[in-house]
């Protein structure tokens, strides 16, 4: 029987992906941009101080996505983490991970925790 893929963690894996291509096109075009050196100095260090907001999100999607496709529950909830270390790098930008950070943690409170081997031999 094949199990279905997890609605919330499909939805947030998609924002994920969205978010990540939107960021990497604006901050790609942006980064180094401008008339001048001051411009393009100031870009740069824009650039810069995202950088670990838009790591962790990559990381998170990436964990998200092992978690859908996998159905691991540690991969579900490292992403969650992940989203959540991303808004405390860059809160200004909390409004584009917090649903994926939600419905992450949902995901893991709903995939169902798998009984280890050895767990149910001790019982018998």
């Amino acid at each position: 029987m094949r199990q279905k893929l997890n609605k919330c963690l499909l939805i947030s894996f998609i924002i994920g992906v969205l978010y990540l291509i939107y960021s990497i096109s604006y901050w790609g075009q942006t980064a180094g941009a401008g008339a001048d050196a001051a411009e393009q100095i100031g870009s740069s260090l824009a650039t810069m101080i995202v950088l670990p907001h838009l790591t962790c999100s990559a990381l998170a999607v990436i964990f998200n996505g092992l978690g859908l496709f996998m159905r691991k529950r540690g991969f579900v909830l490292t992403g969650a983490i992940l989203y959540t270390v991303a808004i405390a790098l860059f809160p200004v930008y909390f409004m584009f991970v917090i649903i994926e950070m939600i419905l992450s943690y949902i995901s893991y409170a709903q995939m169902k925790k798998k009984k280890d081997v050895s767990d149910t031999e001790k019982t018998k």
